[in-house]
């Protein structure tokens, strides 16, 4: 049966933002991480000790993201997150940041597919946990996804999630379903598909296109957070967003500070999450000029009690 996968968005979908969204909304099968970046020095910090115990949802539901192109570095932080109970590790092959992307990580490593495959022969050959690949199709060009596609189609993966854009592209931009289509014809293995999916309608029509496939939801997600839930023919639901909203608020401000930390994380997912509402900009450009928490979030609350939902509309 297809699974429907959180998609790891750097600075939003932290454990506390997992954990909020589970308790409220159903459908996601799993959560990915954001990516740890494992370093030579093979320590964790009380932050990233913290970020990556599997928590409420339990190791079963949360899949943690590796960012390395360092095998031996790689293997060190796959057996600490063996200890905490996963049984599965992502492995990001999609970061399209130009500075990842120059350090020879993420998508950058999609140039040099020798390297490439040095890497996965050796953490496929010792790694206590089996591995997923979420990968681009390139870096400036879909062509250069076929030579990708055939090293790639080597390894045993848990899933491979494909997002079918280039490095190039970054998040613009045509998706090229085509390269999708190649990689179900010549993987043999579960396969995931990753790219704009906004609307239930979108999502069928992927399932429809290549039955058996999963889906991975990012955006979608932070824009409307029962969007899993929709599939099955649900609505809009003003309290219980607004609840999830002042839940993931209230969590922030136990552990951070309101002005430093948690205004800009909750203006950040604004951006997404004002698309649930029929807002003609006015109310964005105000969440977005907010100087301190208090104003920020009294505009907030105008939003539940004054906007119209999108679905209403």
């Amino acid at each position: 049966m297809a699974q429907l996968l959180f998609a790891p968005l750097e600075g939003i979908t932290s454990r506390t933002f997992r954990e909020v969204h589970a308790a409220f909304f159903t459908g996601v099968d799993r959560y990915y991480t954001p990516f740890l970046a494992p370093s030579q020095v093979h320590r964790l910090t009380p932050g990233q000790h913290s970020e990556f115990d599997p928590g409420r949802l339990g190791p079963q539901r949360v899949v943690p993201q590796l960012l390395t192109k360092n095998a031996e570095d790689f293997l060190w932080a796959a057996r600490i997150l063996a200890e905490l109970g996963y049984d599965e590790i992502n492995l990001n092959l999609g970061c399209p940041s130009g500075t990842v992307v120059s350090k020879g990580k993420g998508a950058g490593m999609l140039r040099d597919l020798p390297a490439l495959q040095t890497f996965l022969d050796a953490v496929f050959a010792a790694s206590p946990l089996p591995l997923s690949v979420k990968t681009r199709i390139g870096l400036d060009r879909p062509e250069e996804f076929g030579p990708i596609l055939a090293v790639l189609s080597q390894y045993p993966w848990a899933r491979m999630i494909v997002h079918p854009r280039t490095r190039k592209q970054f998040y613009q931009g045509q998706l090229h379903e085509a390269a999708f289509g190649a990689a179900r014809q010549a993987y043999q293995g579960r396969l995931c598909f990753n790219g704009d999916l906004t609307s239930p309608g979108q999502i069928r029509s992927v399932l429809q296109t290549w039955p058996g496939v999963d889906v991975m939801i990012g955006r979608g997600l932070l824009a409307d957070p029962a969007l899993a839930e929709r599939l099955s023919g649900g609505r809009g639901d003003r309290q219980r967003l607004r609840d999830f909203h002042n839940t993931l608020c209230r969590e922030y401000l136990t552990s951070m500070h309101p002005n430093q930390a948690v205004l800009p994380k909750m203006k950040e997912l604004w951006t997404y999450l004002i698309r649930s509402f029929c807002d003609d900009g006015a109310m964005l450009r105000a969440l977005c000029k907010a100087k301190r928490w208090e104003p920020f979030y009294e505009l907030t609350q105008a939003v539940f009690d004054t906007l119209p939902l999108a679905d209403e509309a």
